[in-house]
């Protein structure tokens, strides 16, 4: 089902020097459809799904720093993700459950830092963040991973 993620402001990387106001991410399956002004996408997808969120999204971050503690490894990955993050780096995925948690749930697993951006066709990995920088939601690889209630 094609979702339409829409925001007061889209960023396609975090230090875009020209954020869309008003805008949206259109993702189909695993993959962005589209990105530009809420109006436009709701055009070319006339039928998709609509879910609009406060604040701003862009892409989703790498976590680059030891996993939070939690009691077990799928906790530990979920913590990432609540924190707007769907990528991490694999020197702190360190044990095979770690591993195999963050494979389940899409969790990217990089050997160093690479940055982050929203690209039609690229992997549909968003976050949105308030405006004291809290994560409202993420998306990893097309799904609704955290909502924030």
């Amino acid at each position: 089902m094609l979702t339409i993620h829409a925001a007061d402001e889209v960023r396609c990387t975090w230090d875009d020097p020209a954020p869309i106001k008003d805008g949206a991410v259109a993702v189909e399956g695993t993959r962005v459809a589209a990105v530009g002004p809420l109006a436009e996408v709701r055009e070319r997808f006339p039928g998709a799904r609509v879910r609009s969120w406060p604040g701003v999204l862009g892409p989703a971050r790498l976590h680059d720093g030891p996993l939070p503690e939690a009691p077990s490894p799928r906790e530990r990955i979920h913590a990432v993700l609540k924190s707007g993050a769907v990528a991490v780096l694999e020197q702190y995925v360190d044990t095979p459950e770690l591993r195999a948690a963050a494979e389940r749930n899409d969790v990217v697993v990089l050997p160093s830092f690479l940055p982050t951006a929203i690209r039609e066709t690229g992997r549909a990995d968003l976050a949105v963040f308030d405006e004291t920088s809290a994560c409202i939601a993420t998306v990893c690889a097309g799904r609704l991973v955290h909502r924030r209630r």
